[in-house]
């Protein structure tokens, strides 16, 4: 199962790229249904003037649209960093299955490292979570994506 993982994020990578390339965050997301990506999404938050458009909201949008359901409680969601609150609470919205995460985010991760929205038990839905998929492939991408940031303000 481990290499069907690394895949699907190498697939969210390439979003994150593309995330990077418009100078945004980096952060990229796919939706795998039945083995197969039924979405994709990255950040576009600085082109659309949207604080809500980000990768994991684009992507849940996307395969909600694909399989005509709100539910998407037989897919999967891959995604290059630790949901923040709004996604993972969107998550659980909409009822996903899977959360495979690469880099942790120790500053507003809500899938474990700030909070855990996605199996809190007041909550009515689990997630089930795996993270640290190609975690250094993903961390660097962000990293350097800040490291300009800040080299050329």
């Amino acid at each position: 199962m481990l290499k069907i993982e690394n895949f699907y994020m190498s697939e969210a990578l390439k979003e994150a790229q593309k995330a990077f390339d418009e100078d945004e965050v980096p952060v990229g997301a796919v939706i795998v249904h039945e083995g197969k990506i039924i979405a994709r999404g990255h950040n576009q938050v600085e082109r659309l003037k949207d604080p809500t458009a980000h990768a994991e909201i684009i992507a849940i949008t996307s395969a909600a649209n694909y399989l005509g359901t709100k539910w998407l409680s037989e897919a999967s969601l891959y995604v290059t960093i630790e949901p923040c609150s709004m996604c993972a609470g969107a998550l659980v919205l909409a009822r996903i299955k899977n959360l495979c995460f690469g880099a942790s985010d120790p500053k507003t991760g809500a899938c474990g490292s700030v909070v855990n929205i996605v199996n809190h038990k007041k909550l009515n839905h689990r997630i089930k979570v795996s993270k640290g998929i190609l975690e250094a492939e993903c961390s660097y991408l962000l990293k350097e994506f800040f490291r300009k940031k800040r080299k050329n303000p």
